[in-house]
């Protein structure tokens, strides 16, 4: 993300989140023909060791290495990119990027509690936390529940595989349109009410609730797609890492918590999906109160989050 421009952003956001979805289309084609589960673990976590060698072939963000004064690391990188890119007329010296570099005292280091120091980043934060719980608790909520819509249990997992592709595309056009705030916001919201309409449509309607629930993962997909870009629009270069690392921590508090859920139909057997539903609508209400990002240039350092509003 921090490779590309403006205008190519959210191309590369959503192109790259494609792949999340033919992996959860493959893990279904994967889980059907290999029954034995310590099998199955093998077969879908070698593909990692690829991910550990493609990762030789990924530059270091330039971006941030001009952020953090390693400005002649940046120049080369730079160089190497728009010699890749044919681009001949690329003159930027290293003395100019040198004047880029963000106001960062000697030995400042920056943590996750700098995520928190200052108001504006503070709220960001927090808003964005719930988010990302949200997002992560309802999307887990409805991949655990696969035999609760009425469909095969690999069937289901495939088709929701599916059905995220076209929640990436229509999402393309939306974040471009009417803005990664009302996005995030209303594609939350709609997932949880889409969980909360199968509380209410009787189970001997199987197909009309297996509609529902895979409209329901579009939905969260679409949140799950937005949050990543969003996320990493609202951070600034020298907080970004932290940013996400944080918001990832939560998304993760929340998929722990998802399949818990489920305990609570011993109280009341349509409650997981009332508390599923509840939690993804409140917390994609809280995504009104974010900043919004769509065509604003990412922010370097905290004061330009800070005097940004």
């Amino acid at each position: 993300m921090e490779w590309v421009d403006i205008q190519h952003r959210t191309l590369t956001g959503i192109l790259t989140s494609i792949f999340w979805s033919i992996g959860n289309m493959l893990l279904a084609m994967v889980a059907y023909l290999v029954r034995e589960w310590h099998w199955l673990l093998v077969a879908v976590t070698g593909p990692c060791l690829l991910s550990i060698v493609c990762l030789w072939w990924v530059p270091e963000s330039a971006r941030w290495l001009i952020a953090n004064g390693k400005v002649k690391q940046a120049h080369r990188h730079l160089l190497r990119c728009a010699k890749m890119n044919g681009r001949k007329d690329f003159a930027v010296s290293p003395e100019a990027l040198r004047r880029m570099t963000t106001d960062k005292k000697p030995g400042e280091s920056y943590s996750y509690i700098s995520l928190f120091r200052t108001p504006v980043l503070r709220k960001i934060s927090l808003c964005s936390g719930a988010v990302w719980f949200g997002v992560a608790f309802s999307y887990y909520g409805m991949s655990m529940n696969l035999k609760g819509f009425g469909l095969n249990m690999y069937l289901s997992q495939f088709v929701f595989g599916i059905i995220e592709i076209p929640a990436k595309v229509i999402m393309y056009f939306l974040v471009n349109r009417v803005g990664r705030r009302q996005s995030q916001a209303w594609a939350l919201i709609l997932t949880g009410l889409c969980i909360g309409a199968n509380v209410i449509i009787p189970k001997p309607f199987t197909s009309l609730r297996s509609v529902v629930a895979i409209m329901g993962k579009g939905f969260s997909e679409a949140a799950f797609t937005t949050v990543f870009l969003y996320t990493s629009e609202l951070y600034p270069t020298v907080l970004r890492q932290n940013g996400m690392g944080y918001t990832s921590f939560v998304a993760r508090l929340g998929g722990a918590l998802a399949p818990l859920v489920f305990l609570l139909d011993e109280v009341w057997r349509s409650l997981p999906e009332v508390t599923y539903c509840g939690v993804a609508v409140c917390c994609g209400s809280v995504a009104f109160l974010l900043p919004e990002t769509l065509n604003v240039r990412l922010p370097e350092g905290i004061e330009d989050i800070e005097k940004a509003q």
